[in-house]
């Protein structure tokens, strides 16, 4: 518990001097501790620690975790106000499983998917907030709206903002922002580029759209957080600088 005690405080420290630097409010960062592959002791410890938010990458690992840590907690009268975020790729037909069961959905990446989200989210009478992960730095390996160079291409961006649009008119669905995950590089500021296009396209995208509300980027992980604080991130996604290594 100590362990992560102590690298829970480090991150934070450093997410704190980080929002300095951007003459930001530490508190304009959520800190999303990544939990995929880790147990569900690892969680509580993180809770007793004062972590509130939690982020996995797959359903299937999820769900069954998400009980494991609330009956773990119930008995030390912890866990109720914990935040589930679903971060890694949501395949279509894993959207029924997903549905209202993530505090937030950071990966929605096709008008296809949103549809289906959404129908499962009617059939069950809830709303789903979601972020919409977007591609913009071209990389073939990363999932989400290919808008690699829109700030050149008028079309991609406008068929983005139709995309988006439709999305947003989707009753249980709330589009609360975008997403993104930069390349891996050497020095960390070498990925600001990254993190400034997915804020320039929000601001596009709100410019277009005044009454949707893109509260959120979610962008930057153990490497590079810091830079996407500096380029506005809102949320960060952090695993290994909290719970070490995976094996």
């Amino acid at each position: 518990m100590a362990d992560v005690q102590r690298a829970l405080a480090r991150v934070r420290e450093r997410i704190a001097e980080a929002c300095l630097r951007a003459e930001r409010a530490p508190d304009s960062v959520t800190l999303v501790a990544v939990s995929k592959t880790f147990p569900a002791e690892a969680i509580a410890e993180a809770v007793v620690a004062g972590q509130r938010d939690f982020g996995e990458n797959r359903v299937e690992e999820a769900l069954p975790k998400m009980e494991e840590v609330k009956a773990r907690l119930a008995v030390r009268g912890l866990g109720a106000d914990l935040r589930w975020h679903l971060v890694g790729h949501l395949q279509s037909r894993k959207a029924r499983d997903a549905a209202g069961r993530f505090h937030l959905i950071h990966s929605v990446d096709s008008l296809k998917l949103a549809g289906k989200l959404n129908a499962r989210c009617a059939a069950q009478g809830v709303v789903q907030p979601i972020l919409l992960e977007c591609n913009v730095s071209g990389e073939d390996t990363k999932n989400g709206f290919q808008l690699h160079g829109w700030e050149r291409d008028r079309a991609r961006l406008d068929a983005f903002a139709d995309q988006v649009a439709q999305i947003a008119g989707l009753l249980n669905l709330r589009v609360c922002g975008l997403m993104t995950m930069a390349p891996i590089v050497e020095r960390p500021d070498e990925a600001r580029p990254v993190f400034a296009s997915l804020r320039a396209l929000r601001d596009a995208l709100s410019e277009r759209m005044s009454g949707l509300s893109l509260d959120h980027l979610s962008m930057g992980m153990t490497d590079d957080f810091e830079a996407a604080i500096a380029e506005g991130a809102t949320m960060v996604r952090i695993g290994r600088a909290i719970f070490g290594a995976r094996g």
